[in-house]
């Protein structure tokens, strides 16, 4: 069964879209670090396979168990919850860190793309990533594994609270990830959070110039309190 929770607010979403070429997980997990949430964002490890730039949307959670009798029904829940993604959804597959299989690949790519998901993001196996790159379809996984995910991982639940790394992830909570790492942002303090990422991007290029200007990194810090 899926449980749905309520999503962050659409207009939300579109705040963070609009700045999107000023975002960065660095400067996002700073900004959390400042409220005490300092366990935001995924372990190493989940790296982007077929993008280099900034890749943020909200959470859409599938929760996958590993399994190894036959069940035909394997794909049920995933190709039911892939139907419902719904535009600017950033897709989250838990999976315990698992390389059992590759449990997102071309085909799902294909529907995803359709329905306007921004990316994938898991702790677990993906394949066919030429292809996937081939349609510009941001993913970052922790494993590549070139197995069908059938008898071997299946989602069990999709639209519900997951964990990865220790990070608790709520549909609707924002995700931002880049070659830097992947982080999550509470969907309760989205607005919040954003207000202060703009606010210390702007300190940062106050920074940025004195220095290209000619001033000390200490002077700079003193007059900033950015680094």
């Amino acid at each position: 069964m899926n449980q749905t929770t309520s999503a962050t607010p659409v207009a939300a979403i579109a705040d963070w879209k609009h700045v999107a070429d000023r975002l960065g997980v660095a400067l996002v997990l700073d900004v959390m670090d400042g409220k005490g949430l300092k366990q935001q964002a995924l372990k190493p490890g989940i790296i982007p396979r077929t993008s280099q730039g900034v890749t943020l949307g909200r959470a859409k959670t599938f929760l996958w168990m590993d399994f190894a009798h036959d069940d035909p029904d394997t794909y049920e829940l995933e190709l039911k919850g892939v139907d419902s993604v719904q535009e600017d959804d950033f897709i989250v597959c838990a999976t315990g860190d698992s390389y059992r299989s590759g449990i997102w690949g071309e085909l799902l790519t294909t529907a995803a793309v359709r329905r306007h998901a921004v990316g994938i993001v898991t702790d677990g196996g993906v394949r066919d990533v030429a292809q996937i790159e081939a349609m510009r379809f941001p993913v970052y996984s922790r494993y590549l594994s070139p197995y069908d995910s059938f008898n071997r991982q299946k989602v069990v639940a999709y639209d519900v609270v997951v964990e990865i790394d220790g990070v608790s992830i709520r549909p609707g909570d924002i995700v931002v990830a880049d070659r830097d790492g992947v982080a999550i942002v509470p969907a309760r303090i989205a607005d919040e959070v954003l207000k202060d990422v703009m606010a210390k991007a702007g300190r940062e290029d106050q920074f940025r110039d004195a220095v290209k200007n000619g001033s000390g990194l200490f002077e700079a810090y003193q007059k900033y309190h950015v680094l």
